[in-house]
């Protein structure tokens, strides 16, 4: 019987598309808590209620989300996710154009409804993603491909807001405007692609979702390790960006003037060096492991971290920077600045690999552990507002970065150890 196999190509591109626009509206978030910070004249911590509101919407959208994609499938849930995404950035839009700490909940809410929409997303493409390519490690490979466009555009988002804000003790949520009709123009044009796009859906979707099991995800032990490895990695993430950022920005670079332009570039380049791990991983990961992928960066995050963390701030390195009016050139940075950005390398696999290693051998119950795991998501703005809380209370900003440490140390466990299926024994099909 001849059967014609059939052509994932276009899926997969639409799902690596919106991968990249998870980052482009998540990125903005940070950058836009020093905006808030000086606008509103609020703490450290208060600034970074932005990041706080966007990533708690995934404790409140991650299992209702997954119980979508099991009822309604793929399309459908990517549909809805586009739309509550261009209603959440409008919300921010509108926050521009008002005064006062009515613009700060406005801006606060428009966040949180975004959360909804980059929660959504990731249930859909993460899955979609691992399915198209098989699982295992071809799997693996595909999410680190969809990552790697995910850190472009990560990265294209902190290096123009430091262009458009070029300084930040002037900023105002209205400088940003350009970057919000870009990401409104990503999610209409997302919208009109995924709607022109025949998407495979699971076929025992809806029978899953109605079946009634003693059994669940939360019977793997290694998912539930995972689902709390993932909390951890994007707190890491997210966090030593966004310290790194804060600290150049605010007496870290011994600079007269572009203090902002230049924190802002080398915050991007973390991003950036996440886009070049992710191409790499994406070329190795069908020939290594993701336990062996991420064991090995959990090390080096470890080593650079803990290095930054004691090294004397006033060893500085040469990095290559903008520099706001004065152009692209060299600029001394502290050589814990140039260690954090390294992390970006370490931190660029790790989604993948946790995500990989999570959920293999589930079979059935893979849509709603990612529903689950997407929940846990919060961690990228519980991690950076106790890391910034830190901060205001002891002054130090690489103190903070313990936090990352002991992140780093549980991470390397659960490759180690924590992500060995013990459950087998446990019906999936």
């Amino acid at each position: 019987m001849n059967q014609k196999k059939q052509n994932y190509t276009l899926p997969i591109l639409v799902m690596i598309l919106l991968f990249g626009m998870i980052s482009f509206v998540t990125n903005l978030a940070s950058p836009m808590g020093d905006v808030l910070k000086n606008q509103f004249n609020v703490a450290n911590w208060m600034g970074t209620l932005g990041v706080f509101a966007n990533f708690i919407a995934y404790a409140c959208m991650g299992i209702p989300a997954g119980n979508m994609l099991q009822k309604k499938g793929y399309k459908f849930t990517a549909l809805a996710a586009v739309t509550v995404g261009f209603v959440g950035v409008g919300i921010q839009t509108i926050a521009g154009l008002l005064e006062g700490n009515l613009a700060f909940g406005v801006y606060l809410l428009g966040a949180f409804v975004a959360g909804f929409s980059m929660c959504m997303l990731n249930i859909v493409v993460n899955p979609m993603l691992n399915k198209l390519g098989g699982g295992g490690n071809k799997g693996n490979q595909l999410i680190q491909i969809g990552g790697a466009f995910n850190s472009l555009m990560g990265t294209a988002v902190i290096f123009l807001t430091g262009i458009f804000v070029p300084k930040i003790v002037e900023a105002k949520i209205s400088q940003v405007f350009p970057l919000m009709f870009i990401a409104l123009a990503i999610f209409a044009l997302g919208f009109i692609v995924i709607s022109l796009t025949k998407i495979p859906e699971n076929e025992t979707q809806a029978k899953v979702a109605t079946e009634k099991s003693k059994y669940g995800p939360m019977s793997f032990r290694h998912f539930v390790l995972g689902a709390a490895a993932i909390f951890i990695y994007v707190g890491i993430e997210v966090g030593i960006p966004n310290v790194l950022q804060k600290w150049l920005q605010n007496g870290g670079l011994n600079v007269e003037s572009g203090a902002e332009a230049i924190a802002s570039t080398v915050a991007a380049t973390y991003w950036l060096l996440m886009l070049v791990g992710r191409l790499v991983g994406a070329a190795i990961g069908a020939k290594v492991s993701a336990k062996k992928m991420l064991s090995a960066v959990s090390i080096l995050g470890l080593a650079l971290v803990g290095c930054a963390i004691f090294l004397d701030p006033a060893i500085s390195v040469n990095l290559p920077v903008f520099k706001g009016t004065s152009g692209f050139g060299l600029a001394e940075v502290p050589v814990n600045a140039a260690l954090l950005v390294l992390c970006g390398l370490c931190t660029s696999v790790m989604w993948g690999g946790i995500f990989n290693l999570a959920v293999e051998g589930l079979g059935k119950y893979t849509e709603k552990a990612s529903g689950i795991f997407m929940a846990l998501v919060c961690g990228g703005g519980i991690l950076p507002l106790l890391q910034n809380a830190i901060v205001d209370m002891t002054g130090s900003y690489l103190a903070s970065y313990w936090v990352i440490i002991a992140g780093l140390a549980f991470l390397l466990f659960y490759a180690l150890v924590g992500s060995k299926n013990v459950n087998k024994n446990i019906p999936t099909e």
